[in-house]
């Protein structure tokens, strides 16, 4: 069952690279600072190198859910399942929803499912939620604030469209960086939890080949582009100048970043979401299309149950006796 884990986790890898490329290349695409398909190169570089900065992230996914003595093959197998789906039905229904939630909600429906609640590590995923129901009030408080800022040292700053479109491209690259170390540590985590399980590892510290594998997994889904969500965000949500990309862009650098060194599983999606309507919130409530909003708010809030009611399906499915 291992290999099947590692085929699944490694599939779960490549969708997240897909499903969340809006994160990265959306605002850069809308601005027109970047070309598509240059921008998901850089992405994809960006993340690769991102992926292999740290481990931290890896470390709170692994142990930080499920008790060691109640992980078994059968639920990580399952929550994957359940988290991968949940991602397939967003991708197609444009949602940029949490891949972080998805995986999150999986694992922990998967093992009560299995055990009971008495299997989930409480502290640990108490932790984890809090990051991940932060992140959006950050996400949107910060994009209001820098552009608050930034409005201050450029009152015009739409006629710099030119210096914004280049700058753009460091934004860019940095918040692409800081996806890969945050978003492609999360299946490092999971992958190791797997071998931790089937007494391949003695504890869990993530091995320098898995680190490689799930790097390589993501920059290649990112690289595939999530044309979907990228529409979504680039130009659905809000109108976007260079200016305002590059405020979105770095405001979402400096909470994700943050909650790395932290080593928090914080969503890249929910960060640069909501970083896009705060920074269009500061040119006035109209500027965003709310009622958008709301339906990717709602997504949110159905992420977490409804990946966990996939992954308990498809743990009894996979528990059938004969």
């Amino acid at each position: 069952m291992v290999g099947l884990i590692l085929f699944v986790a490694l599939i779960f890898e490549f969708v997240n690279g897909f499903h969340d490329t809006a994160n990265a290349v959306a605002t850069s695409i809308s601005t027109k600072a970047i070309s598509p398909r240059g921008a998901l190169l850089l992405a994809a570089t960006c993340n690769f190198v991102g992926a292999l900065l740290s481990t931290r992230v890896a470390a709170t996914v692994g142990k930080g859910i499920i008790k060691q003595e109640y992980i078994l093959l059968s639920v990580i197998l399952a929550g994957l399942l359940g988290g991968l789906i949940w991602n397939l039905i967003t991708w197609y229904l444009s949602l940029p929803t949490s891949s972080s939630h998805a995986l999150i909600g999986g694992l922990a429906g998967a093992a009560i499912a299995a055990m009971g609640v008495s299997a989930i590590n409480w502290t640990g995923l108490l932790k984890i939620l809090s990051s991940l129901i932060i992140s959006p009030v950050a996400g949107l408080a910060g994009g209001y604030l820098f552009f608050f800022l930034l409005h201050c040292l450029f009152p015009r700053c739409d006629s710099h469209n030119d210096i914004f479109r280049r700058i753009q491209l460091i934004s860019a690259s940095l918040i692409a960086l800081s996806h890969g170390s945050n978003d492609a540590q999360k299946m490092m985590g999971i992958i190791t939890m797997a071998l931790f399980s089937a007494g391949v590892l003695s504890s869990i510290q993530v091995p320098v080949w898995v680190m490689l594998i799930c790097a390589t997994t993501i920059t290649l889904g990112t690289a595939a582009g999530g044309w979907r969500i990228i529409k979504t965000l680039g130009t659905r949500l809000t109108k976007l100048l260079p200016c305002h990309g590059f405020a979105a862009e770095t405001s979402s650098v400096l909470v994700i970043s943050a909650a790395t060194f932290l080593g928090a599983p914080v969503s890249t999606t929910h960060v640069v979401a909501t970083s896009i309507m705060g920074v269009g919130a500061y040119e006035g409530r109209k500027n965003v299309a709310w009622p958008l909003a709301s339906e990717i708010g709602l997504a949110w809030l159905l992420t977490l149950p409804l990946s966990g009611i996939l992954a308990a399906g498809f743990y009894f499915l996979l528990t059938l006796p004969g």
